[in-house]
């Protein structure tokens, strides 16, 4: 299926760049005004909109029908600590409890089966940060949602989860580039200063990257809030500050793109994190994104930022400091990922409980040690 953004108006070609989130379980009418006003190119979902599997379903409908062209309908389905389904499945093991690639496959067609059922078409899965035995110790909030105790590891089951993933019909994310694993402190709170030397960068961290964009596996990456002082690709904010590896064109423009020649979808992680907003506005923080290399922003909280964020897109792409060529770059990416969109499941909740069940079961033979 093709699909072209380049014929939206103006102003919803900047909407595309948005992956916004919205307050409760329904669209209300602040919810409502705020979709209208960006027409966002994704929604993402979190505990406080989802209640109970028909109430989702019927949420992730009307958003639908009120974004066009279709959007990006996604949560972050990991399993232990992040698990946006609890509510309505069996909770959904961590990525860390699986001893190999097979059963991470069988984990990501259950996911996908699951979230497609409820109307998701994408999921910012699988984390292919990679916590090796020198680093698990950091406290970092990572440790159990990576797969593996090496980078071959990590590579080998997050790439089963994936493949299986985007093989039942829901595009799959890799996060958080260019790797998290060995940062000491969580992005959510401060920028994490991740002391690794350039070898170890290229020898651990971006050996998952490598493997599965090889493979033609990944279609969407997440960048992450990290800075990494040991590293010559590092850069620094006018005010002296390092600078993001988000908001940073070294790394997504230069290592992703160029050197690991990756030309998919590049989504921010939520540019309302401690890292970002206690150091950019988040106007700014949009465009010096979309300067960087990235294709599409995620504020996933503040209606107010959402609406800051995509009017100082807006007025960059109009005043000249965004080419209107580099935002058509930015549409042709979404525009590709979108079309490997694949429409909802028929609601079942018979269905629903199947796959509860399949989870329990899974939960049973990690707990146990068995084979399947």
């Amino acid at each position: 299926m093709s699909l072209s953004l380049h014929t939206l108006s103006f102003e919803r070609r900047v909407g595309q760049l948005f992956c916004i989130g919205i307050p409760g379980p329904s669209v209300d009418d602040a919810a409502a005004e705020l979709v209208e006003k960006v027409r966002p190119g994704a929604v993402c979902l979190f505990a406080r909109n989802i209640r109970e599997a028909g109430q989702t379903r019927d949420l992730l409908d009307d958003l639908r029908d009120r974004c066009s062209p279709a959007p990006l309908l996604t949560l972050d389905q990991e399993g232990g600590l992040v698990d946006r389904l609890r509510k309505i499945i069996t909770p959904l093991p961590a990525a860390n409890l699986f001893r190999d690639a097979e059963q991470a496959g069988r984990f990501g067609a259950i996911v996908a089966d699951t979230v497609r059922t409820l109307g998701f078409n994408m999921d910012f899965a699988p984390v292919v940060d990679v916590i090796n035995e020198d680093r698990e110790t950091v406290t970092n909030g990572l440790f159990s949602r990576a797969f593996g105790v090496s980078a071959e590891e990590a590579a080998q089951s997050a790439g089963a989860f994936l493949e299986n993933l985007q093989a039942g019909g829901v595009l799959g994310c890799a996060k958080h580039f260019p790797g998290l694993g060995a940062s000491s402190v969580d992005s959510h709170e401060e920028l994490p200063q991740v002391p690794i030397s350039q070898d170890e960068l290229r020898d651990v961290d971006l050996i998952p990257y490598q493997r599965l964009i090889e493979r033609n596996l990944i279609h969407c990456i997440m960048v992450a809030h990290a800075s990494f002082p040991n590293i010559g690709l590092q850069e620094r904010a006018p005010d002296g500050k390092l600078l993001p590896s988000s908001l940073s064109r070294s790394f997504i423009d230069g290592l992703l793109r160029t050197d690991l020649k990756f030309d998919g979808l590049v989504i921010t992680d939520d540019l309302e994190m401690g890292a970002i907003v206690k150091n950019y506005g988040i106007g700014e923080a949009c465009v010096m994104a979309i300067e960087a290399g990235a294709d599409m922003f995620a504020i996933c909280a503040d209606a107010g930022r959402v609406i800051e964020g995509y009017e100082a897109v807006a007025k960059a792409v109009q005043a000249g400091r965004v080419s209107e060529d580099r935002l058509d770059l930015s549409l042709e990416r979404i525009a590709a990922a979108k079309a490997l969109l694949q429409e909802p499941l028929p609601f079942d909740t018979q269905r629903l409980a199947e796959l509860s069940d399949s989870v329990e079961r899974l939960n049973d033979e990690l707990r146990s040690g068995s084979a399947a």
